[in-house]
């Protein structure tokens, strides 16, 4: 069965590469993106992936978007909430707007995505949704509260959702990741990141299809005892 899929955030680095592994395993795929449509564009010609810009912290542009996926592609099924931003800076320079930009786009968007689609999962008693946390969510990062606060409120709202959803088919888990060699990592000064990759027991950044492969197989038909967890893929870098 060819299930209809959103990938919020989903045309740039981890995000595209979990678009293009749904895609491998058969499923109808939708990327979001917020603002970049020069890469969405090329990602889209690269990957024949529809792709659809709109601001996942805002609700009522959520609800426009699923209204016309479910319209002219079909009911979402299977939901990924990628989407996310940084806005760093420790508590004594960082400003409200700052705080509101992160947990509106990173924890907001789980809401607005969540809330509209699930009364269609409801109802085909069938679901799959993955929220993409944190390492840092789990551990904290100096400079980082606003991240740190957004994706720790990921991995307690996949709990809490997960036993609204097992009744009805719909499974709620969460990713962790821990550093990704994607743009943002490598922009990172390069004796910082040695010190990052020093404290990974395994030796190396993470990959996208790392991540991917960790959604491909939550999202599966097949993993539907697998509820309120969070799926951490760090490296070993943090453990708990």
């Amino acid at each position: 069965m060819s299930r209809v899929a959103l990938v919020t955030g989903g045309t740039r680095g981890i995000g595209a590469e979990i678009s293009r592994q749904l895609l491998a395993a058969g499923r109808k795929v939708v990327a979001s993106y917020a603002g970049n449509d020069a890469a969405a564009s090329a990602f889209a010609e690269e990957t024949g992936i529809t792709v659809m810009k709109f601001d996942a912290g805002d609700f009522a542009a959520c609800e426009a978007a699923v209204a016309k996926i479910h319209a002219e592609i079909g009911p979402i099924e299977i939901l990924v909430n990628n989407a996310g931003i940084t806005r760093d800076a420790t508590m004594a320079r960082m400003s409200r707007d700052m705080w509101d930009a992160v947990m509106d786009t990173n924890l907001g968007s789980c809401f607005n995505m969540c809330k509209l689609t699930f009364e269609d999962m409801r109802a085909a008693k069938f679901g799959r949704v993955v929220n993409i946390g944190s390492i840092n969510g789990q551990a904290g990062q100096y400079g980082q509260v606003n991240y740190a606060a957004a994706k720790s409120g990921i991995h307690g709202f996949t709990k809490a959702l997960a036993q609204e959803g097992a009744r009805f088919g719909i499974t709620v888990n969460a990713i962790a990741p821990g550093y990704v060699d994607t743009d943002m990592v490598r922009a990172v000064p390069a004796d910082v990141l040695q010190k990052i990759i020093a404290r990974i027991p395994m030796g190396r950044l993470g990959h996208a299809e790392d991540i991917a492969r960790g959604v491909c197989f939550l999202t599966a038909d097949e993993a539907d005892f697998i509820t309120g967890s969070t799926l951490s893929i760090n490296g070993g870098q943090h453990m708990y």
